[in-house]
């Protein structure tokens, strides 16, 4: 088959990757100049499926509340708020019912798992090397930060994760860099988790994808689908559509642009997060792998010879503006737990990304009830941890098979609810 895949994030490449080794003809069209310039380009870099999670979740609404007015809150809420965020919000609010919350945590959870074995064969079949390093580390700082997670490390243990509670002293051993004037409570230590360049693998891929046929077009803008021909688009500045069997959408945000004068509207909305990326100064004094301040809900990763903190949440306000408490939040969790890791003087990369987030949690795969239309987006925050397997599913469906993970929970009757 002819296959136009919209976007070149992670998702769009590992997709147009897959598609292409099951021997179609792909193209991929992308706004930017280069693959993986948007969401994917310098993300904290965690596989972890038993943290993927939610964010719509019960008890969630009151801590987005009582962070309003905090210097150094995980969750913020940014003006202005458009119309489209605030109904985005309100069906996020309808979604942190318990019951909810439980089938879609169970939805993305086993597509994690099976999106990380997908990315090991890859990996494996492909011999990449991608910054990669093993183990994931939870930072409990109090005691009242050890109970809130117990829940959650219920549900690890029901799903068979692999984990162990620590003491401040085993940490350290994992963790030796950690800060000897940072006291914390205890750490939950995830052996088979890890933590890898996004875009490094990325552009890999894509370059595999090439060497495949894969064609590219970079600073192409998708105008729109072609509502009258099955598998049209036509892009900025042309003037007649280019011609596919099927198009596949992995658009971030701009998906919801592309269909909805095709009668199928997204309620996806983005919500921003932050990282700032330096160049390691002292290897003895930065992580081996990944920790995550469960307080402040900010990773600390090695890849390479560079340490990346990342993370926040924030819906609303510009886009391209930075928040300055944001950033600093940043800065403040490094200090606290790796100080003097990272040479912060000079070349220091500021970054904040769009994650293109669905408002009840799981992203959309598969057909979209429009003919020659498939979907592949809204991944949110764990677009890396799900790409993969997401790809798989995608190129397994438009080959007619039946994929290796049950797809219930991911389809587009979500959208017309």
């Amino acid at each position: 088959m002819k296959i136009a895949v919209v976007g070149a994030g992670i998702v769009g490449v590992t997709t147009a990757w897959e598609l292409a080794g099951d021997g179609h003809q792909v193209t991929v069209i992308e706004r930017r100049g280069a693959a993986a310039e948007e969401a994917s380009f310098a993300n904290a870099g965690l596989v972890a499926p038993g943290y993927v999670t939610p964010w719509a979740a019960p008890g969630m609404p009151t801590k987005v509340l009582g962070h309003l007015l905090s210097r150094h809150a995980p969750v913020r809420v940014g003006l202005p708020l458009s119309g489209h965020e605030l109904r985005w919000m309100w069906r996020w609010f309808r979604a942190c019912k318990l019951e909810t919350y439980l089938a879609h945590r169970a939805h993305l959870q086993k597509l994690a798992f099976y999106s990380r074995e997908r990315l090991h064969q890859v990996t494996a079949n492909l011999q990449l090397d991608y910054e990669r390093s093993d183990g994931y580390m939870v930072l409990l700082r109090s005691a009242r930060d050890s109970k809130l997670v117990q829940p959650g490390l219920q549900v690890l243990r029901q799903a068979g994760v692999n984990f162990r509670e620590i003491s401040p002293t085993q940490a350290r051993e994992i963790e030796p860099a950690l800060n000897p004037d940072t006291a914390f409570f205890g750490a939950v230590y995830l052996p088979d988790d890890e933590v890898g360049n996004c875009r490094q693998f990325a552009l890999m891929l894509k370059n595999d994808a090439q060497r495949q046929g894969v064609e590219f077009l970079f600073n192409a803008s998708v105008a729109h689908l072609a509502s009258d021909r099955a598998g049209a688009v036509l892009l900025a500045g042309e003037k007649l559509p280019r011609q596919f069997d099927a198009v596949v959408i992995c658009a971030g945000l701009d998906s919801v642009r592309l269909l909805a004068p095709l009668g199928l509207r997204v309620p996806m909305a983005g919500v921003h997060g932050y990282s700032v990326s330096a160049t390691i100064r002292e290897p003895l004094n930065a992580p081996r792998s990944a920790v995550m301040d469960e307080r402040y809900k900010i990773a600390i990763s090695r890849m390479g010879n560079r340490v990346r903190v990342a993370g926040s949440a924030e819906i609303g306000g510009d886009p391209d503006a930075k928040r300055a408490d944001a950033v600093q939040t940043l800065y403040k969790v490094l200090h606290d737990w790796f100080p003097g890791a990272a040479s912060l003087s000079n070349g220091v990369q500021e970054w904040k990304g769009t994650r293109p987030m669905m408002p009840d949690g799981p992203p959309v795969i598969g057909v979209s009830g429009l003919a020659g239309v498939w979907l592949n987006l809204g991944h949110g925050s764990s677009g890396w941890a799900l790409s993969c397997g997401s790809a798989r599913i995608v190129a397994d469906l438009i080959g007619g098979r039946k994929p290796d993970l049950d797809v219930s929970g991911f389809g587009a009757e979500r959208l017309r609810a």
